[in-house]
């Protein structure tokens, strides 16, 4: 077999590591520069690779074709392809077409992150014998190259970009969190065809399959009547209504007659949180972990790296990393949860946001961060007191600092893109954490 592997980042080195492993004849071609520790992988296992350009006519030759999730379908070199009738798949239906263990995929336009790391701690530490990654982490196709025995149970971030490219993957068990506009840049501004995007995590499951979804999502609860999933539907909400089988009372989360737990006594707080732990409750009790183990479990689950992530209390303020709200929905939850004076830094490249949603009463001052400023100033001027501009990030540490008082908070919560002045999301949040540690020695 011949695969041929479009994209030299973490799931296309995934997939060609998997391809070696079942004993296909991989070469893989990135267009751009291929980062160093993906080109060392690349040439530690003798897999053979091009980088700055595409030699098409392997492409033409090739069995399977797998992109990555980054390559858009309006890339030169994917047009080519489908014009000529290749089938492209996704890294995520490479995997899936050689895994053996049973498969929960969770997507969203917030708190999927969250949500899956949670699903796997429970799973762990009630003793399953499960791996983690997808979108996060390790990817898929990596996962199954790397392990020297299949684990039972997959835990799979996946996005949107992924689930495109997707053939015959079927999880077990789907958790589709929420759908707020996002990437809409790469879905021609129709939120339909983004919403369509998500649905597709279930549109191969059976009956026997379980889909994990929002009652509260007005757009999920606005299209899920087109896409009609197969399989059992698992609700959750706020409240309790008709579809939701766990839903708060009072600061107690409730599934059914037996189940309660504290929230108050979780380490993830917030309305947003609250739903990332309804849906990981309703995915663990599915898979078999009882009552008490998910109850045991909850408590110890800490914040995720670059998600409302304290960093550290600096004469009396309070820094957090909150580098993973790249869109106004996840911002309008991190500015909400806020409890004292706010000096918020935010900025990036914008994806067609509409800031008029956010509540900005705690917010006493606005750090613009990076050079697209226009619609932050035009949105916020006159409505936040004091707005400061900041080149990069030691800027904006210094001007948050001077900015902030005893008591008051520095939220890192852009909602925007990275993609302006940052490599991705997670240097983002680095740069911000190191920067927040240089104030301790000064």
């Amino acid at each position: 077999m011949k695969i041929v592997i479009l994209g030299a980042g973490e799931s296309g080195i995934g997939a060609a590591l998997l391809a070696k492993k079942i004993g296909a004849e991989v070469w893989i071609s990135d267009g751009g520069t291929i980062k160093e520790k993906y080109k060392t992988t690349l040439v530690e296992h003798q897999l053979p690779f091009e980088e700055g350009k595409h030699s098409i006519e392997k492409f033409f030759d090739a069995d399977v074709i797998v992109k990555s999730p980054g390559i858009p379908p309006t890339a030169e070199v994917v047009q080519t392809l489908r014009e000529a009738g290749k089938s492209i798949i996704s890294e995520i239906e490479f995997a899936y077409r050689h895994a053996k263990g049973s498969i929960i995929a969770i997507t969203g336009s917030n708190g999927k992150t969250t949500t899956t790391a949670l699903i796997y701690h429970l799973l762990n530490e009630a003793g399953k014998n499960v791996a983690v990654g997808g979108n996060i982490g390790k990817s898929f196709a990596r996962i199954l190259a790397e392990e020297t025995q299949p684990s039972d149970l997959y835990v799979l971030e996946v996005s949107s970009f992924q689930l495109d490219d997707i053939q015959d993957f079927k999880p077990d068990v789907a958790v589709l969190v929420n759908i707020t506009a996002d990437h809409l840049d790469r879905y021609q501004w129709d939120m339909a065809k983004y919403a369509a995007a998500k649905f597709r995590i279930a549109m191969n499951q059976a009956p026997s399959d379980a889909f994990v979804y929002c009652v509260d999502d007005p757009v999920t609860m606005g299209e899920i009547w087109k896409h009609e999933p197969k399989a059992e539907r698992l609700g959750f909400s706020l409240e309790q209504k008709p579809g939701s089988l766990i839903w708060m009372e009072k600061q107690e989360i409730v599934a059914g007659y037996k189940f309660r737990v504290d929230y108050q006594g979780m380490q993830l707080k917030g309305k947003h949180n609250a739903f990332n732990v309804m849906a990981a409750i309703l995915v663990a009790k599915r898979l078999g972990v009882t009552d008490e183990a998910v109850k045991a479990a909850l408590p110890s689950f800490g914040a995720i790296e670059h998600r409302m992530e304290p960093v550290a209390t600096i004469d009396g303020v309070l820094y957090i990393n909150d580098s993973k709200a790249t869109n106004v929905d996840s911002t309008f939850y991190a500015l909400k949860s806020m409890e004292t004076p706010t000096v918020w830094i935010a900025g990036g490249l914008d994806k067609g946001n509409e800031y008029g949603i956010l509540d900005i009463s705690k917010v006493k001052a606005l750090v613009i961060l990076g050079p697209n400023k226009d619609k932050l100033l035009e949105a916020f001027s006159g409505k936040i007191e004091t707005i400061g501009l900041a080149e990069d990030m030691p800027a904006a540490i210094k001007l948050s600092q001077q900015l902030a008082e005893p008591g008051d908070t520095v939220l890192l919560a852009p909602a925007c893109s990275s993609f302006d002045i940052f490599e991705n999301f997670e240097a983002r949040g680095r740069i911000f954490k190191e920067e927040v540690e240089k104030l301790k020695s000064k």
